[in-house]
């Protein structure tokens, strides 16, 4: 059975950086794009970033505004999300899921059929 296991969550300061990995078991998705997502308190889920299978293109969402970084290591089954210059309202969880694309990329969590379970990340201020 595949699954998606995010890591690197946690507690930071604002202004401060983390690294979250996403590896996928069961079954290489180096042939599909990746995508991140978060999930506020009370609020829909919203995308973050995506890479293609080749890595080019990105996408990234307004608000991540050259803070965060996606990368992936298809040898590993691994996708990244390098994220500085924390913000409070930073702060959800974040989801890694698998697209049903290859080379396009996709901000529509319909695009997506295979989802992490996330792992929480709280910015302090």
């Amino acid at each position: 059975q595949v699954q998606l296991v995010e890591s690197g969550g946690g507690l930071v300061q604002a202004g401060g950086s983390l690294r979250l990995s996403c590896e996928a078991s069961g079954r290489t998705f180096g042939t599909y794009a990746m995508g991140w997502f978060r999930q506020a308190p009370g609020k829909e889920r919203e995308f973050v970033a995506t890479m293609s299978w080749s890595g080019s293109p990105t996408y990234y969402a307004d608000f991540v505004k050259g803070r965060f970084t996606i990368s992936r290591d298809n040898a590993k089954n691994t996708v990244f999300l390098q994220r500085n210059s924390l913000k409070p309202e930073d702060t959800a969880v974040y989801y890694c899921a698998k697209s049903r694309l290859k080379v396009a990329v996709s901000s529509q969590t319909a695009d997506y059929d295979l989802w992490g379970q996330g792992t929480q990340v709280t910015v302090s201020s």
